[in-house]
């Protein structure tokens, strides 16, 4: 599991920072990536990736502002003509309500069909946005002067691997009995040792936490989210000292970014969604402002990656 930036800026793009963008990489889970926002020129930052459309599953979209939005008809549009006649899979759309009309529209308007099927599924609150068997996301409001959400994609825990170098070292024959011990059946062998599978099954992995917040005011609903994540993914417009700058504008400031973080106990923060007066060597600056309350901070580059392993 690994996150790409796509796009780390606020608003409109700049010669060094394209508008919002980020994909979850899941290839190695689920064989899927995930984009969440996409900002004018997303497809475009995509082809100097190694993400491949195709594996373009589900795209959640935290709200309907442009800079979140208007590179989303280009990238369907586009999906269509992957691999020639070899249509790609149906894809799934998470959003607020309006992104139906809006993509329904440019579609129209562009006289463009796509070879596939798009799924809309309107946000709610109050059930999962997503649950399936390897993960389940979920969603809450935020503070931005528009319907717009953060969410919470938490992994099922992993089951603990059979053990199977004690058992060779037993001899333990391999085959069915082997399958039969990892579902902690007990087995008795032929020479009549009896095995408890149980005794053989390694510890079980905790799932990872990535939360991901739109656009927003310091808000508590964003330290629900992020509860204990081992990735907090939070929008930065302002450096510390804006406070009221950036209430007015419904945004956040670095220093409020890490208050959240430190509330909710999270592991990591990344810092995004930078205005465009920002230049990369305002970076240094707004991280640091950020590590006096949460050290584990980091500003991210576009096309920046950062792994999400399990925890030791």
């Amino acid at each position: 599991m690994e996150i790409q930036f796509l796009g780390t800026g606020a608003g409109i793009p700049a010669k060094h920072r394209n508008v919002s963008g980020i994909a979850l990489n899941l290839v190695a889970e689920i064989n899927e990536v995930w984009l969440f926002d996409v900002g004018e020129g997303s497809q475009q930052q995509i082809l100097r990736t190694n993400i491949r459309p195709r594996k373009i599953k589900k795209i959640f979209l935290t709200h309907l502002h442009g800079d979140h939005l208007f590179g989303l008809p280009g990238l369907l549009s586009s999906r269509s003509f992957q691999n020639g006649e070899d249509a790609p899979s149906d894809l799934d759309i998470y959003a607020p309500k309006g992104a139906k009309e809006f993509v329904e529209t440019a579609l129209r308007i562009s006289q463009t069909k796509l070879n596939y099927k798009l799924r809309f599924h309107e946000i709610q609150v109050d059930e999962p946005v997503l649950k399936m068997k390897e993960f389940t996301v979920t969603a809450l409001p935020l503070e931005h002067g528009i319907t717009c959400y953060g969410f919470r994609i938490e992994e099922t825990a992993h089951e603990g691997e059979l053990q199977v170098e004690k058992l060779r070292a037993l001899n333990v024959p391999s085959g069915p009995i082997y399958g039969k011990l990892k579902r902690g059946e007990t087995v008795e062998l032929e020479d009549g040792r009896v095995i408890d599978g149980k005794d053989f099954i390694g510890s079980a992995k905790a799932g990872r936490i990535v939360a991901i917040m739109g656009d927003t005011r310091k808000t508590k609903n964003a330290e629900i989210l992020a509860k204990n994540a081992d990735i907090l993914i939070h929008e930065a417009t302002h450096e510390a000292g804006q406070e009221k700058l950036a209430r007015r504008h419904f945004h956040s400031t670095t220093s409020e970014a890490a208050e959240v973080a430190l509330n909710a106990q999270a592991k990591k923060l990344l810092l995004t969604h930078l205005s465009a007066r920002f230049m990369i060597r305002d970076h240094a600056k707004l991280v640091s402002q950020a590590k006096k309350i949460f050290p584990n901070s980091i500003v991210v580059k576009d096309f920046d990656i950062v792994e999400i392993p399990f925890e030791k």
